[in-house]
């Protein structure tokens, strides 16, 4: 069973944890062919409206439990459940079709939804998300004359225009430099806040975990299993170099790199 450890003397419990979870993963198990256990008996539940940062050392399965979160992959033994809508995605690459305009990749995904839309209620639409991730006036350009961090604005509107509940996001941020990444770490905040997301968000970087996430999730390396989880008790907004935000991030490093050398030991004989 995963242990609890508690950074605060009073733990994080989502306001929604009485509803059904957003997202529910129960028992699951992830090999490819023949190869090593991927993922061995993870369960663990995303409550609505949580953001929650899945953590651990490269190659532990996260990006392959955010998949089966997805619907991209199913688990070799378990089951993974996102009840209503599926997932909205985003990836470390913006993945923007280059002939086509920023206002016009959003549009794209909502002629796709199953709703549908006439075109005037679209146009609306993409107006109203470019607005929400601060991107007015920049719908008319496309993907080569826009900026790192202004492309991966254009993806999250083109993940939000899924009508999804629930963002599923892959190290959206890692290519980014420092500067850029800090502006994106604010505006995923707020449009997190504003429109009542849940959030599971992948990545390797422990101030980033403790920068945007009510829990982080430490999975252990090959097999991933959950080591450990935190709740993050620290008010928003949050900066990344603030010493609250140091200090619990010095305590994750301490049991990351714990888990990282225990995976490098050698196995007894």
């Amino acid at each position: 069973m995963a242990s609890l450890k508690t950074l605060r003397a009073t733990p994080h419990v989502p306001a929604q944890s009485a509803a059904e979870p957003a997202v529910s993963v129960r028992s699951v198990t992830k090999r490819f062919g023949r190869g090593p256990v991927v993922l061995d008996d993870v369960s663990l539940d995303v409550a609505p409206g949580e953001f929650l940062c899945l953590l651990g050392a490269s190659g532990c399965g996260k990006s392959t439990l955010l998949n089966l979160m997805a619907g991209l992959d199913r688990p070799t033994a378990g089951e993974v459940r996102v009840p209503g809508h599926r997932p909205a995605l985003m990836f470390q690459e913006p993945a923007l079709f280059p002939w086509l305009t920023a206002a016009q990749n959003i549009d794209l995904a909502l002629r796709l939804s199953p709703k549908g839309a006439a075109k005037a209620a679209r146009r609306a639409e993409v107006e109203r998300l470019l607005e929400l991730v601060r991107l007015e006036g920049a719908g008319s350009k496309r993907p080569h004359e826009l900026s790192g961090g202004m492309r991966q604005r254009v993806a999250l509107a083109r993940a939000l225009a899924q009508e999804s509940g629930v963002l599923l996001m892959d190290e959206p941020f890692a290519a980014l430099d420092a500067i850029t990444r800090d502006l994106l770490h604010d505006e995923l905040t707020r449009v997190w806040q504003e429109m009542g997301l849940t959030v599971v968000f992948v990545t390797h970087n422990v101030r980033e975990a403790v920068r945007l996430a009510q829990r982080v999730v430490l999975l252990s390396s090959r097999p991933g299993r959950v080591a450990q989880q935190y709740p993050i008790d620290i008010a928003q907004p949050r900066r990344i170099e603030a010493p609250d935000v140091a200090e619990v991030a010095v305590r994750i490093t301490g049991d990351l790199s714990t888990e990282i050398r225990r995976h490098a030991q050698p196995a007894s004989a």
